[in-house]
């Protein structure tokens, strides 16, 4: 089998093991979503980078174990990343701004350079994406990081009850209200916004 078709539980039983193709692989299959999550956590860029590799050496130090019957390898390896997030985030007291021409955060996909060019279209989505991004981090932590689980990386609500340490409803539950929150932000900066603009806001309906 091929490195790149392995299991994430494979290729970390290998890199344990000392096979250091089995880590490179390991690395970029999880690196851009450990730095995406830490950021979006954190709201600073310097701090996502410190532990994207704080979360590699702790998995390879022998510290700790990825068992399978405990849960799944993304939410062991977010747990990780949740972890060290929330001790720089208590030591440092701070959050940054999100920065946004981050390297990490505007590199297209291959699906998104394969469309056909639409400058316009383009920096709407841009826009939109960064507006959503500020208010994310301007959540509440506990409602921030459902939000970035489930929304961003996707992850099953049992999963993400697994990287919190809560039950299964509380990350419903929360989710509900972080989604209800999101909204009330996105349109009082449009109201804002067209206030500046001199438009009159359209009236929404959800």
């Amino acid at each position: 089998m091929a490195l790149e078709d392995a299991a994430d539980g494979e290729l970390f039983k290998r890199a344990l093991a000392g096979e250091e193709a089995a880590f490179a692989t390991l690395y970029r299959r999880w690196q851009g979503s450990i730095y995406r999550f830490s950021l979006r956590i954190s709201g600073s860029a310097p701090i996502a980078e410190d532990v994207t590799q704080e979360v590699f050496l702790s998995l390879m130090d022998g510290t700790s174990r990825f068992n399978p019957a405990l849960g799944s390898f993304p939410s062991y390896v977010f747990g990780i990343a949740r972890n060290h997030v929330l001790r720089r985030v208590s030591r440092e007291r701070i959050f940054a701004p999100i920065a946004e021409n981050s390297e990490e955060e505007n590199r297209g996909s291959h699906e998104e350079l394969s469309r056909p060019s639409d400058p316009l279209g383009d920096i709407t989505q841009q826009e939109m994406r960064e507006s959503l991004y500020r208010a994310i981090v301007t959540l509440p932590l506990r409602y921030r990081e459902v939000v970035v689980l489930c929304e961003l990386e996707e992850l099953k609500y049992a999963e993400a009850a697994r990287v919190i340490g809560c039950p299964e409803g509380t990350v419903r539950s929360r989710l509900h209200r972080a989604r209800t929150l999101l909204l009330h932000k996105l349109h009082e900066k449009a109201r804002k916004d067209s206030r500046t603009a001199g438009i009159e806001p359209a009236r929404c309906i959800l």
